[in-house]
């Protein structure tokens, strides 16, 4: 099968690597030439566990390709994705110029008939509008040619992203005819050979999903969060109510850890997508709105809790952050609480040593010299007045606590994540603070 994936970011990279794994020839398209160039050496514009050594695989075996021409790459495709970015509006609405971008070449240039398959997160409506520019684009040629529209929206985690590609629980998939699906079918069959779990339906309730899924596990997040601060007030511990609750198997213990709030560039972008069209709608999504507003004050917590610590005498101060990325195994710094931490930490006055263990350049591009970039945790913490976790990388969960005393001008720890046992980190002399815990 010919496939190809414009658009080379985080959903069309992963998705068109793992597409040739199973070997089906797939070009992968972009209009940023020295991402392209970097792409033909084995050089990848993002990180993900075990997705480099796939790329360069698949590229040797003659499988993936990588060009910033779309037009030369259309005769033989069977299947084009769509996987170019919808950033938001100042409004919060999806931007969704780029995807029309791409449908309009893609009427163009097509010359035989294929499936257009929208894979970045689109709003409810975008494939009429796909399909109409297609057809525009058509009918200026006076060319006859039929083509389908698929809304085939990812579901990928970011650091587990290969494993969620290579073995789905499902594959969402809207078609509005019988061949399109057929097409997809096809596509798909080599991932779930023992368990077929494509779900086929409408195109609306395809592109509806996606917003629906991301609005949930941002509602649970939003959700555990505010029960942890209302723990913190009543002398409850969160661990225990999150257990508690997390038993019960019509709720289940998935996200709902509670933190510094979520980030990335999925949940923040589409919970404010969705709002946006509630809004058009005339149908005000009320719940949505405070998921995001709780979200947005979270970010807040770890620096407020510093600000009381400290009685607001933050001036001058060395404040120690681990962890940059909005989650674990990624360089992904977008949204992520670890940045509105630290704005607000140098508003205050204070001085931020920071240690990621992959996302310190992502991160230095954002912030440049305002910080310092540390080789590793305990640099991150000389001479600090405080120790803040933000990211729960694997590598901060068991410090050496007598080192960090003794190189420490204050032993106070931060436990955005509360991943360290509070009885024990006391024992070594520090004050500790976690999230959701009472005092």
């Amino acid at each position: 099968m010919n496939i190809v994936i414009v658009g080379t970011g985080y959903v069309g990279l992963v998705s068109g690597t793992c597409f040739a794994e199973m070997g089906a020839h797939v070009t992968c398209v972009d209009i940023d030439r020295q991402k392209i160039e970097n792409l033909k050496k084995g050089i990848l514009p993002i990180y993900e566990p075990g997705l480099e050594p796939m790329v360069q695989r698949n590229t040797q075996a003659g499988r993936l390709h990588f060009t910033t021409d779309l037009s030369r790459c259309m005769n033989q495709a069977e299947i084009v994705f769509s996987a170019v970015g919808t950033p938001p509006n100042q409004d919060g609405s999806a931007d969704i110029h780029y995807v029309l971008d791409v449908a309009r070449t893609v009427g163009k240039h097509m010359s035989n008939y294929l499936v257009f398959t929208t894979k970045s997160t689109v709003p409810v409506g975008t494939a009429a509008k796909v399909k109409l520019a297609i057809q525009e684009e058509l009918d200026k040629r006076n060319a006859n040619i039929p083509f389908d529209i698929a809304s085939n929206p990812e579901f990928l985690k970011e650091g587990d992203a290969i494993r969620d590609f290579m073995s789905p629980d499902r594959v969402v998939v809207g078609v509005d005819s019988e061949k399109a699906k057929k097409i997809m079918e096809n596509l798909y069959r080599p991932f779930l050979l023992k368990n077929f779990r494509v779900l086929f339906m409408d195109i609306p309730s395809a592109e509806m999903t996606k917003y629906a899924a991301n609005a949930m596990l941002a509602t649970r997040i939003s959700f555990i969060n505010q029960i942890a601060n209302l723990c913190e007030r009543v002398g409850a511990n969160v661990n225990s109510v999150r257990t508690g609750i997390g038993s019960d198997s019509r709720i289940g213990n998935k996200f709902l850890y509670p933190g510094a709030g979520y980030g990335g560039s999925c949940f923040p972008k589409d919970v404010k997508a969705l709002i946006s069209t509630g809004r058009e709608t005339g149908y005000p999504l009320e719940l949505i709105e405070s998921v995001d507003r709780v979200n947005e004050a979270q970010k807040m917590v770890l620096f407020n809790k510093l600000y009381n610590h400290f009685c607001g005498e933050l001036k001058g101060k060395t404040i120690a952050v681990w962890g940059l990325s909005f989650k674990p195994q990624t360089d992904d710094v977008r949204q992520a609480p670890s940045l509105v931490l630290i704005d607000n930490l140098l508003l205050a006055g204070c001085r931020v040593r920071a240690y990621d263990p992959v996302a310190m350049d992502q991160a230095q591009q954002l912030l440049g010299k305002s910080i310092h970039f540390a080789s590793d945790i305990y640099q991150a913490a000389h001479q600090a007045h405080a120790l803040i976790l933000v990211t729960e990388w694997k590598e901060f969960r068991m410090p050496d606590w007598d080192k960090l005393r003794k190189i420490m001008h204050t032993p106070l720890v931060l436990d955005g994540r509360n991943i360290y046992n509070p009885q024990e980190v006391t024992e070594k002399g520090f004050t500790y603070i976690g999230i959701g815990l009472s005092s």
